[in-house]
């Protein structure tokens, strides 16, 4: 909080430049980050794609192979010789072994990816362009022969060679070829007749993924179902990829820390093959580009907060110096130095502000030289007003007198209504005071019922009930007698026989309630509206004097309007009327122990 208050207490140039750099360079760092977000996001999903249709392309070629040797197994076992070869009652010519092996032959030089080819029958007889064996050994019991005869005539890819006991012309390593085999049956009995091998050299494989190049020093590998390597290239990133981290699916990316190195993978299944072609690269390689454009970024955003900074300091400069300005005019002003003008022309808020300031500069010394003149003539009234208490006091001492001499000539209902005049008159001047106790209000007001009860005697009876509780509270004077004159004149006057006014003062939810009644002619509907229409607009009315001041009702508008200017809404005279039963004015005051001391509120003396 101390913080924020010395934040406050800096100069607005300093705000305004701050300011200005706060809604310029956190924008450009915003864009930037979302930019920098963005563009990571597009590169990313864009290698990934990129990489993805290299593998598709490459997953194609292995395909392109591997159905060319498949079609191959086919054209073998079509040949007459061949079916002939693996007839069980059919005798051997030894043209028909040398016929078979020049057709062998024809495949190996057309398909250059064809390492060699063995017919073997299921006697263990073979025949073979390129492999031999030894003549102990009975090929039916080798793995891939077995491998062959579990899939029943399906072309299957038994993946590199593995203790195998066939020997090659060109003498192959096991990891430079990928063996293929299908087994030929009995088109009557379903049995197998024999097995057709196809080496297929992994050069081929090597060609075309050797061109492949993934961001830096990244690169392909393929393996097979197994996890077994089919290629990798010399100097691997990473020696294998367990078949776990594949976790069964046909394609997909994932990255894995691998020798203190973060490792991107992105693998896609052949589904021919049953190969799975994977993309190996530094996972910071990936964002080599981002680098370059991440540069540019800063370089803009110190070229924008650059520029931000000259165009900020212009433009606090522009705002706060006549606002420093106008802070001199009003300290000279302050000091009592009223002659100062602001000078500038502007038509901004500021300007405004200035013309203003100047105006109310005027305004300032007109007023001084009115309370100048107003003194002046405070102290004259002060002065006839002096000499007008005389009147007061001679007044008092007057009825005082004639009181005495009344009682002494036994004029008992004279003293009596004398006294009630000089009560009126006392407590009505109350030494000019606005705010008077209920009681002496009360007393007021009976002085008044006196008074008027020596004119129309038997006619008018009134009675007072009041709560102790609220005797003393205070309440603006004058305010009863006006309703109770209306309430002669307008109610009791006017109806036949006796008339009755009865006063009760009490609290009532939390304000003071002071309800008079009367049993005089009442009010239409008509005149009940108006009245009520007059209350609600009693102020409005009563500052034109001069319409309202002889119209019927002024004296209650005018305790309305007093009421509402001293206490505001919430407070005022609420009139119930009925024709020929009666009037009801309940008037809410709040409870006010005292002047602006409301009930209930504590002292602080």
């Amino acid at each position: 909080m101390k913080r924020w208050i010395q934040i406050n207490n800096l100069p607005i140039r300093y705000k305004l430049i701050s300011h200005f750099l706060l809604i310029s360079i956190i924008p450009i760092i915003c864009l930037g980050l979302l930019i920098n977000w963005s563009i990571e996001r597009v590169l990313e999903d864009q290698a990934n794609e990129n990489t993805l249709q290299l593998i598709s392309k490459v997953n194609k070629t292995f395909e392109f192979y591997i159905n060319n040797m498949q079609s191959i197994t086919y054209f073998i076992g079509f040949n007459e010789n061949v079916q002939h070869f693996f007839d069980p009652g059919a005798e051997q010519a030894a043209s028909t072994e040398y016929d078979i092996q020049e057709f062998l032959r024809n495949f190996t030089m057309l398909s250059p990816e064809v390492a060699g080819i063995l017919v073997v029958n299921n006697k263990g007889n073979y025949i073979s362009n390129e492999f031999y064996s030894p003549p102990s050994q009975d090929l039916t019991k080798e793995a891939w022969y077995k491998k062959a005869v579990e899939n029943e005539g399906i072309f299957t890819i038994i993946g590199q060679p593995e203790g195998r006991s066939l020997s090659s012309v060109v003498n192959y390593k096991n990891d430079e070829v990928v063996t293929v085999v299908r087994a030929l049956l009995n088109p009557k009995t379903q049995k197998v007749n024999g097995v057709i091998l196809i080496d297929l050299k992994l050069r081929v494989i090597e060609e075309t993924l050797d061109n492949v190049k993934l961001e830096k020093t990244g690169y392909l590998m393929v393996v097979d179902d197994q996890g077994h390597n089919i290629y990798q290239p010399s100097d691997p990133l990473i020696e294998k990829v367990p078949i776990e981290w594949l976790e069964g699916k046909k394609s997909g990316t994932f990255s894995k820390e691998y020798n203190s190195q973060k490792l991107q993978f992105i693998f896609q299944k052949s589904p021919f093959a049953n190969w799975t072609t994977i993309g190996v690269f530094p996972a910071a390689e990936t964002v080599f580009e981002m680098r370059e454009i991440q540069f540019y970024l800063v370089i803009f955003a110190f070229i924008i907060m650059f520029f931000g900074i000259g165009v900020s300091y212009f433009l606090a400069k522009s705002i706060s110096t006549p606002i420093t300005q106008l802070m001199m005019f009003m300290r000279k002003a302050e000091g009592g130095d009223l002659g100062v003008r602001y000078k500038e022309k502007r038509d901004d808020e500021i300007g405004m502000l200035g013309r203003s300031f100047n105006k109310m500069l005027t305004q300032m010394n007109q007023l001084l030289r009115l309370t100048k003149r107003q003194e002046r003539e405070k102290r004259e009234a002060e002065f006839r007003s002096l000499q007008a208490n005389i009147n007061p006091h001679f007044l008092y001492n007057t009825l005082d007198t004639i009181q005495w001499m009344a009682r002494k000539q036994k004029a008992t209902d004279v003293a009596e209504l004398v006294e009630s005049l000089a009560t009126l008159f006392r407590i009505g001047l109350s030494k000019g005071q606005d705010m008077i106790p209920l009681n002496r209000e009360i007393e007021h007001v009976e002085s008044y019922l006196k008074i008027q009860y020596s004119r129309y005697r038997e006619k008018l009876n009134y009675h007072f009930h009041l709560d102790e509780e609220v005797c003393h509270l205070y309440v603006l004077k004058f305010i009863l007698q006006p309703i109770i004159e209306n309430a002669i004149y307008h109610g009791i006057k006017e109806r036949r026989g006796p008339g009755l006014i009865d006063v009760t003062a009490q609290e009532k939810e939390g304000k003071l309630s002071i309800l008079i009644q009367d049993d005089g002619a009442g009010m239409s509907e008509k005149q009940l509206s108006e009245m009520r229409q007059a209350l609600s607009e009693a102020v409005e009315r009563t500052d034109n004097k001069r319409e309202t001041r002889n119209k019927k009702g002024y004296g209650m508008l005018n305790v309305q309007a007093r009421i509402k200017l001293a206490f505001g809404e919430g407070y005022g005279i609420y009139v119930d009327s009925k024709e020929k039963v009666g009037t009801k004015v309940e008037i809410l005051l709040p409870l006010q122990e005292g002047y602006g001391m409301v009930k209930g509120e504590g002292s602080n003396g």
